[in-house]
């Protein structure tokens, strides 16, 4: 049961979770119910069976990749705070 607490113990402290002594042998019971039913699983033959994607057959609608004129460099700088040489000037973020 030790190596199953310390298991819980590493959890906890990389979720950043302070656990009572009562708390960390119920979750190491409960982690352990877990993994031995996943374990189970394993007994399953699925050569057979292809992978799902989705659990829903949808498809995603894509939309034709359609090229068109951009707007012209004054338009898009016309809005702008504050241009230098037909570009957007921002605050210096680093010395």
């Amino acid at each position: 049961m030790q190596n199953k607490k310390i298991d819980i113990e590493k959890v906890a402290e990389l979720a950043h979770l302070k656990l009572t002594p009562e708390q960390k042998e119920r979750f190491s019971k409960q982690l352990m119910e877990i993994l031995a039913y996943v374990e189970t699983l394993n007994e399953l033959d699925t050569e057979t069976i292809e992978p799902f994607r989705h659990v829903l057959e949808i498809a995603t609608p894509f939309r034709n990749d359609t090229a068109f004129p951009s707007m012209s460099r004054e338009k898009v700088l016309m809005n702008a705070p504050d241009t230098e040489n037909s570009f957007f000037k921002t605050p210096k973020v680093k010395d």
